[in-house]
């Protein structure tokens, strides 16, 4: 049976790399094909092809199990694999046993965050959970600076403009509001670069603390900062349904 896919795809699911990070490892030519540099876009079969990313053979008869685990962050934590600045990273948050082959964080959380991350090998559901046409819901608790008025919470109810383009409507409930702090949850259904951040700064606060609930259905829960719980195949495959229906119901709204 011929098992012919996209290098970048094959080597997602083989737990190599995500498949962003595989179209780099491509174009870096560090991937060959059968003896040969490998190229965007080129294709081949794992069982009769031998693919080699940095001279190390891919095993065909390897393919490594998928794994998921849910960690919540915390602050100081980079969610990389590796950091040039020698920062400690979200993987070494686990143990090396369980430092699978291709295992990467879903998405990102600044370095300042803290919360809800997903760390995979499998490269399809990353695909899946970070396309932005999924716009799958993640929730965080947000403390900011000073008293927020009525009107800057509807503006960002309403969306706002970064960068020359306007933020998609945002579910914000106000927790608690005292002189100094006021504390909010925040549902967004899309996830820019410090989108949370520069929104309040834009409305006139500093955000004190970033904290992230929930990825989709998928919540953190009562787990300790710096812990982790595997996820289950069945939470895994609820979030991946909910991707799908969000999908779905955002070609239609957005």
């Amino acid at each position: 049976m011929t098992m012919v896919e996209r290098l970048q795809k094959l080597m997602s699911q083989w737990g190599i790399a995500s498949r962003r990070r595989a179209e780099q490892l491509i174009a870096e030519g560090r991937v060959c094909v059968n003896g040969q540099p490998a190229h965007l876009g080129q294709k081949a079969d794992p069982i009769a092809d031998r693919i080699e990313v940095d001279g190390v053979a891919i095993a065909s008869q390897q393919r490594p199990q998928s794994v998921y685990f849910l960690l919540n962050k915390p602050k100081g934590v980079v969610s990389t694999c590796l950091d040039p600045q020698h920062r400690p990273t979200v993987l070494s948050l686990l143990p090396k046993s369980l430092r699978n082959p291709g295992l990467h964080p879903v998405g990102r959380l600044d370095v300042a965050s803290t919360g809800a991350l997903l760390l995979t090998n499998d490269g399809s559901a990353t695909f899946r959970l970070t396309h932005p046409r999924h716009h799958i819901h993640k929730t965080y608790r947000v403390q900011l600076e000073g008293c927020v008025s009525e009107t800057a919470l509807t503006q960002w109810r309403q969306g706002i403009m970064l960068s020359g383009q306007r933020t998609l409507p945002a579910q914000v409930t106000l927790v608690k509001s005292a002189s100094q702090i006021t504390s909010l949850e925040v549902v967004l259904w899309e996830g820019r670069n410090r989108q949370i951040r520069r929104v309040a700064e834009q409305l006139g606060h500093r955000v004190i603390s970033l904290h992230r609930l929930a990825i989709g259905p998928l919540q953190l829960g009562n787990l300790a900062q710096g812990s982790y719980r595997q996820v289950s195949q069945a939470d895994m495959a609820a979030l991946l349904s909910h991707a799908s229906t969000a999908s779905e119901k955002n070609q239609k709204t957005f």
